[in-house]
């Protein structure tokens, strides 16, 4: 199985760096994980609205040129549909049988995804109804991938 997470912005944090290598390292023994980092577009302040759709366009451009056609994609974002960890093993496990062998998970820049990447996915997910640092879901995203994994293998795991 292959995990893919595209995300809009460069890491800067160490501590959020820190989390993720960790949760790279526990995820290597159940799948080949790939971060793709994709530029983010500079938003100016009090930018009207056609200029953020034109950032949202240019970075879901980017985004959408870096998936995998044979890839299901499943989009973060806030009018998604919310799982609990256990669904989202589940979701993940109705895929593996399926054949599906590639997932991609998106998580757009600051202004969040254009309707572009939102049509191109297969899923979309909320974490929350509340907004989350870009940056910071990344860390998020891979612990409930690896949470995941320990769900679907009988493994224990803090609840």
């Amino acid at each position: 199985m292959k995990i893919s997470v595209i995300c809009v912005g460069k890491l800067k944090e160490k501590y959020l760096k820190m989390g993720i290598d960790e949760f790279r390292k526990r995820l290597g023994r159940y799948c080949t994980l790939d971060i793709i980092e994709l530029p983010d577009e500079k938003t100016p302040d009090n930018a009207s609205d056609a200029t953020c759709e034109a950032i949202k366009k240019k970075e879901g451009d980017r985004i959408l040129k870096s998936l995998k056609e044979d890839s299901y994609c499943i989009a973060l974002a806030i009018q998604g549909k919310s799982l609990s960890s256990e669904e989202l093993a589940n979701h993940m496990v109705k895929l593996f049988v399926s054949g599906k062998s590639h997932i991609s998970f998106i998580i757009g820049g600051s202004l969040g995804l254009s309707d572009d990447v939102l049509s191109r996915a297969n899923y979309q997910l909320s974490f929350s109804n509340m907004t989350f640092p870009h940056q910071l879901m990344r860390l998020i995203l891979l612990e409930q991938i690896y949470r995941a994994y320990r769900i679907i293998n009988n493994e224990p795991y803090h609840k």
